[in-house]
């Protein structure tokens, strides 16, 4: 993609009673990238569906609520049909800056990088100056430092709603073998390190509100608890141990 070609950008919107925040999400989406969106309702209880399809969003809508993983697999496999360039997946929930698109996929139009998200937390000052609560703050760099030492990377979140993904990528890790709940987007990056893909991350504003969605405390913890599951399948996998169906064992990306 650094051959000077313009990039095709799907933004795909994976929601759940998302009707409170869809407008003023969509409404932050810089024109160029609003011809190409999509959004998949998991049967949510409230008029999300009304409310896109009214903007002009292209909506599928499940007959029954698959999880949050379960979305995200509906929303890539339509997005690809769209022979994409790039796969933006971002929270209708107004938690992420979405006029930051453009500066978000730069690295991967340029082929650099091969998965990009957005990082809330630059600094604890700028984290719970934007509202987050001092609890989610240190949960989550606590599970952050650990998970960087077990994947030998070094990023300052893992829990982001708002990430690009090269079309090489999707076409190439096993998504549909993921999990169905929330350690879908951990199952991503674990699966795209061990096929060799590159992962960056730029700094966007943290932004929470009452609006916001937010994962409750049992679910949260379960979601913790998947994730370590989940790298140290991962570990296990690289020293031979044992087989998982989402994990590569030799990187096979060209690197040219």
């Amino acid at each position: 993609m650094g051959t000077g070609k313009v990039a095709k950008v799907v933004i795909v919107m994976p929601a759940y009673n998302a009707a409170k925040t869809i407008k003023s999400t969509y409404e932050e989406i810089p024109q160029e990238f609003r011809k190409n969106i999509i959004l998949v309702d998991d049967r949510s209880h409230d008029n999300t569906v009304e409310i896109a399809r009214n903007l002009g969003i292209r909506v599928f809508s499940h007959t029954h609520n698959l999880g949050y993983g379960g979305n995200q697999k509906t929303c890539y496999y339509e997005a690809l049909k769209d022979d994409p360039s790039v796969v933006v997946m971002l929270h209708p929930d107004y938690q992420y800056d979405a006029k930051l698109i453009g500066e978000l996929i730069r690295p991967i139009q340029d082929g650099r990088y091969d998965f990009m998200f957005g990082s809330r937390i630059q600094s604890r000052q700028s984290a719970l100056s934007g509202g987050m609560p001092k609890i989610k703050y240190s949960i989550n760099r606590i599970v952050c430092i650990l998970e960087n030492i077990l994947l030998d990377v070094n990023f300052t979140e893992h829990f982001s709603g708002f990430r690009a993904y090269s079309v090489k990528l999707l076409k190439t890790v096993p998504f549909q073998k993921f999990s169905n709940d929330f350690v879908f987007d951990q199952q991503m990056t674990i699966s795209a390190l061990s096929y060799g893909f590159k992962i960056g991350e730029i700094p966007i504003p943290t932004r929470y509100h009452e609006k916001a969605s937010s994962i409750q405390f049992l679910k949260g913890a379960k979601f913790i608890l998947d994730t370590f599951w989940w790298i140290m399948i991962y570990r296990f996998h690289k020293l031979g141990l044992i087989k998982s169906a989402i994990v590569n064992i030799k990187p096979t990306i060209d690197k040219s």
